[in-house]
Order: C-alpha cells, then sequence, then structure tokens
C-alpha cells in the first residue's frame, strides 16, 4: 500500500474515505467501469462470492455435527453463520446495484443501496443476536450433557473459514461502510467461533454443561456492542448526514476561503453511497460570475481535502439576493 498516494496532484488528504482499497492486484480489473470514483466496490464481487460460497458449505456442515451431537451453541453458530451469508449477499447486491449505470427516474444511479445494504445487515445481525440469547437464557437452565470436543472442532473449522473471509474484506474496510459491515460480521463470526471452542474444551475438562449457554451470551454482548456503532452510522447515513470524516465547519470555511466568496448559504454535504459524498452549495460573490476556471479549481479543492467528488456550486452575483438569502 505504501507510497500508493504520490502520484496524485499534491497527494496530500486524497484518500479521505475513497481511496483505500485501491484493489491493487487481485479482481481489480473487476470493477474499470466504476469512471474514477469509487475505487472500493468492483474489486470485491471474488470476495463476496468465495465468502458466501465457503460460509453456506461450513453452516450445512455445522447444523449437522450440531444436530448429531445435541449442542445448542453449535446449532445457534451455525445459525448466525446463516445470518452472515445472508448478510454478504445483501452487501454484495448494494455494492453490484451501485455500479448501475443512472436512468432518468434514478439520477443519481442506485448508488444509495450500499447505504440501505449496510444498514439491513445491522438489523440482520441485531436479529440473529436475538435468537442467540433467547436460546442461551433457555438452556441455562436445564443443560444436557455435551461432546466437548467435537464441539471444539467443528468450531475450531469456523474460525479458519470466518477469519479467511473478514480477511478478502480487510482492505475496503475503512474506506466503505457496506463493505466495514461485511467484514464487521465475518470477524465477529471468528470471535463467536473461538468462544465456541474455548466452551467445548471447558466442557470437555468440567463435565459443566452451562458453560455453553454462558458462552454464548458473552458473544453475544461483543456482538451487540459491534453493530450498534454500524448501524448509527447507517442510520446517520440514510438520513443524509454529513459522512463521518468530514467536518461541515471545515469545509465551509474552505468555500468562504475561495476568491472572490463574500458569503455562502445553503451548504449540504450527504452521501449517495457508503463511498461517495455529495456537495451542493450557493456562493455570493458580488463582483460577478469568475467564469469555469474558479468553478474548476473549486471543485478540484473539494476533492483533494475533502475526498468530495461530486460538487455543484451555484454563484450568485447579488443582484436577485435583495430579498434577503
Amino acid at each position: 500500500m505504501s507510497g500508493f498516494h504520490h502520484h496524485h496532484h499534491g497527494g496530500h488528504g486524497h484518500d479521505h474515505g475513497h481511496g483505500h482499497g485501491h484493489g491493487h492486484g487481485s479482481g481489480h480489473g473487476l470493477g474499470a467501469h466504476d469512471h474514477g470514483h469509487s475505487h472500493a466496490p468492483g474489486a470485491f464481487d471474488r470476495a463476496f462470492a468465495i465468502g458466501i460460497g465457503l460460509n453456506l458449505l461450513y453452516v450445512i456442515a455445522e447444523a449437522g455435527f450440531g444436530l448429531w451431537t445435541g449442542s445448542v451453541a453449535l446449532l445457534a453458530d451455525a445459525g448466525h453463520n446463516l445470518s452472515d451469508v445472508l448478510g454478504l449477499a445483501v452487501a454484495w447486491g448494494g455494492a453490484a446495484l451501485a455500479r448501475r449505470a443512472a436512468t432518468k427516474r434514478f439520477t443519481y444511479g442506485f448508488k444509495g443501496s450500499t447505504i440501505l445494504a449496510a444498514l439491513a445487515n445491522a438489523l440482520l445481525l441485531l436479529v440473529a443476536l436475538g435468537a442467540i440469547v433467547l436460546e442461551a437464557v433457555q438452556r441455562i437452565g436445564a443443560p444436557p450433557p455435551l461432546a466437548g470436543l467435537t464441539i471444539s472442532i467443528v468450531a475450531g473449522a469456523g474460525i479458519l473459514v470466518n477469519a479467511f473471509t473478514a480477511w478478502l474484506f480487510a482492505r475496503g474496510r475503512h474506506g466503505d461502510v457496506n463493505i466495514r459491515g461485511a467484514y464487521l460480521h465475518m470477524a465477529a463470526d471468528a470471535i463467536v467461533s473461538a468462544g465456541v471452542v474455548l466452551a467445548g474444551v471447558a466442557i470437555w475438562a468440567t463435565g459443566f454443561g452451562w458453560i455453553d449457554p454462558v458462552v454464548s451470551l458473552v458473544i453475544a454482548a461483543l456482538i451487540f456492542w459491534q453493530t450498534w456503532g454500524l448501524l448509527k452510522e447507517t442510520l446517520a447515513m440514510a438520513l443524509a448526514g454529513v459522512p463521518q470524516g468530514i467536518e461541515y465547519d471545515e469545509v465551509s470555511a474552505a468555500l468562504l476561503a475561495l476568491p472572490g466568496v463574500e458569503a455562502l448559504h445553503d451548504l449540504h454535504i450527504w452521501p449517495m453511497s457508503t463511498t461517495e459524498p455529495v456537495l451542493t452549495a450557493h456562493l455570493l460573490m458580488p463582483a460577478g460570475h469568475p467564469g469555469d476556471g474558479f468553478l474548476e479549481a473549486a471543485q478540484t479543492m473539494l476533492h483533494e481535502r475533502f475526498g468530495i467528488g461530486h460538487a455543484t456550486l451555484q454563484v450568485e452575483t447579488g443582484g436577485a439576493c435583495a430579498a434577503g438569502c
């Protein structure tokens, strides 16, 4: 990754949210038609395909062993892994839709689907959590005898599957909250599987069946804490909040500092997708319209300093503003 932003003009601050996950090497060709703005989603098609395939196979195996050994921890983990397959499919759908061209009805294309996907992912995780907690609470009172080592071995395979899938998405997790949702889902799962492994060993060593449900409650709390952050961030995006990493006041000051700008109003910054912020603003420039060169320079500045690729600026010379704006 080192030195990748030296060849951007002036480089500094360009990776404000969509430079990460530039996709050097593997699978980058898939995203070739994302005209320069969002480099992230295209490169992850292969990651989604591998992740979904691997997790589906594992869910089938784990559920089978869960039924065979009677371990509800394994069954709960399998159910949770199944929610991941759904979550990955949702995230992939969002990323794929985002690459479709704009239409006369959807003038921004379908880029917003990445936001909906990330939001759906957070909600899916919370539903899966509810099921695990319910199951665990019912089990604490009357735990059946369990084959601890079998549980550990099966869950151990889960650590590998989930950690590998998380790794596939690791390089995109900073720049795109949709990819981050997929990454967190998988990382959380690797932790879940690790917990189940430890529980299996402890049950085998002590014979205490209640360890199984207690461990799943601890894991549930951990995942809830992670999901809450994702839910808050994606809800803010769905409500067109200023994207994380962009300071409204800084953008406002930068626009006011442009030559000839005396005042600005109606400054709006919102996320069109999980990787692409949009800005609109009205600039009051009494000296008259400054020409295209000024607008181009302003847009370049917004792109380089704040990572805002889509900016629409309306210049007002003050004549029509007597009515008070």
